[in-house]
Formats: C-alpha cells, sequence, structure tokens
C-alpha cells in the first residue's frame, strides 16, 4: 500500500516538472527556476507521503548534516567524473575546441538539480527503501540498480549498453551511497555533482539525453567502450570501473556502521549524521 501512494506522488512531480521544464528548455534561467521547484517541491511531496503513510520522522530526508552531506556528494561527484574524463582524455578521445555558454550552465544547474531528486527520491527513497525491508540490501541493490538502467532506455540517443553501465555504475554507486549514509542528500549531491560536471563543467552527453552545451565546446571520439559513443561518458568501461570501485568503498563503508540488511532480517544502524561528521 506504501507504495501506491509514494510512487505516484513522487513521478506525479517529476512528470509534472519535466514537462515544464521541457516547454521553457530554450530558455536557461526559467529552466534554471523551474527546476529548482520541482527539485524543492519533489522533497516537500516525498516528506508529506511517508510521514503520512508511515506514520514516522522521515529521518531519510531529515535536516541536521544535510548541507554537509549535499557538499560531500556533490564534490565526490564532481571527482569521480573528471577522473573518468581525465583518462578519457590521455587517450586523445576527449577533445575541448572552446568555450560553451555560462548561460547554458545555469540552465543545466536546474534541469540536473530536478533530475537528481526526483530519480533518488523514486529509486533510492522509495523502491530500494520499501524492497530492501523484503529482501535485504544486496537483492534489493540489484533490483533496483536493473530498474534504473532500464529507466535509461526511453532516452533520446539510449543505447542497450549504455542502460547496462547506467545499472551496474550508477545503480549501485548511488544505492550504496544512501546505505552507508542512510540518508538521501548523500546520493542525491553524487548524482548531482556527477551529472552537472558531465553536462555543465566538461560539455559532454549525459544518459544520452541530448543535453545542451555547459561551459566547454568539447567533443568526444574514439572507440565507443571508451568515450561511450552517442550515449556520452557514462557509456565508458572507464565509468563502469571507476563506479564500480566507488561501489565497493561505500558498501564497505555500510558494513562497518552495520548498515547492511541481510535477508530477512535487520541491520542495527548507525545515526548518519554522526559518523559523516567525522
Amino acid at each position: 500500500m506504501r507504495l501506491l501512494w509514494q510512487l505516484p506522488a513522487v513521478v506525479a512531480i517529476a512528470f509534472v516538472g519535466g514537462q515544464a521544464v521541457n516547454v521553457v528548455a530554450g530558455n536557461p534561467w526559467l529552466t534554471f527556476v523551474l527546476g529548482a521547484v520541482t527539485a524543492v517541491l519533489a522533497v516537500l511531496v516525498y516528506r508529506w507521503v511517508v510521514r503520512r503513510t508511515e506514520q514516522r520522522p522521515v529521518t531519510e530526508l531529515a535536516g541536521p548534516g544535510a548541507p554537509l552531506a549535499l557538499g560531500r556528494g556533490v564534490l565526490a561527484g564532481f571527482a569521480l567524473f573528471a577522473v573518468v574524463i581525465g583518462n578519457i582524455a590521455l587517450l586523445g578521445d576527449y577533445e575541448v575546441h572552446g568555450w560553451g555558454t555560462v548561460t547554458g550552465a545555469v540552465g543545466l544547474v536546474g534541469f540536473m538539480a530536478a533530475a537528481a531528486v526526483t530519480e533518488e527520491l523514486l529509486f533510492r527513497g522509495v523502491l530500494f527503501r520499501i524492497v530492501e525491508e523484503r529482501t535485504g540490501t544486496a537483492i534489493a541493490l540489484v533490483l533496483t540498480g536493473v530498474l534504473f538502467g532500464l529507466s535509461h532506455l526511453f532516452n533520446a540517443h539510449a543505447t542497450l549498453w549504455g542502460a547496462v553501465a547506467i545499472a551496474i555504475e550508477a545503480g549501485g554507486l548511488l544505492t550504496a551511497a544512501y546505505v552507508a549514509a542512510r540518508k538521501l542528500w548523500l546520493p542525491i549531491g553524487l548524482h548531482f555533482g556527477w551529472n552537472f560536471a558531465a553536462a555543465g563543467l566538461f560539455g559532454t552527453e549525459v544518459s544520452g539525453n541530448g543535453t545542451p552545451q555547459g561551459l566547454l565546446d568539447a567533443v568526444t571520439s574514439g572507440p565507443v567502450a571508451v568515450t561511450g559513443g552517442s550515449f556520452g561518458p557514462e557509456g565508458s568501461l572507464y565509468s563502469v570501473l571507476f563506479c564500480l570501485l566507488g561501489t565497493g568503498a561505500f558498501l564497505w563503508l555500510a558494513h562497518r556502521r552495520g548498515n547492511l540488511v541481510p535477508r530477512g532480517g535487520r541491520a542495527e544502524r548507525v545515526d548518519s549524521v554522526t559518523t559523516l561528521a567525522r
């Protein structure tokens, strides 16, 4: 019953917000504003529907420690994508032609904020959290990772390999970040930082979306295994490799904190506000 209320509530905000952003896609300032509004509304609606359906404090979106967790996630996402694009550049398959547009990057802030927040609330906040209660962490991570990858098959330049790569790298990394923190702020920041670095800073395609130009006018060329082809660097084996390493690190941290839920069992979870501050 929780799924019947929570899923439609988050999907509705994501759909309406996405349509509004698409309508003003040519105006980066309106895209920024509507994207930010969508992100805020999604958080408010999630808190409301979870509180009403589960009769509990919405600890996964608790305020204390949120700015720090968001900031760390954004920095980690930036750094991780920078390592990926750096390795592609070392092979001569990423080239900067010049500057893109500052206003384009501004619009991408709003666009990526809306995407990061709504997708994390949907896939980690609702689906993974509820499935994990019944199957344990490992099975829930795999199942929701597959769904996350499949959802990217609807993008304009989607490929089957791109969806598989997203399932492995993002489905694993973002879920593991949530498990380690038991707060949604960290994966939201990580998701935003990665996406904005890809499009807003380095000027590359994000998940085959036909992403607008950001700060740099750049192109990738070379083997699909290295560059990801039309899907973007998320289809690169470098992305898969480095995100798998990040997934392993977060799962190790989750194990250390007692946050992993065995099949049919319960974890003794630690207050992540305290542990993240260490």
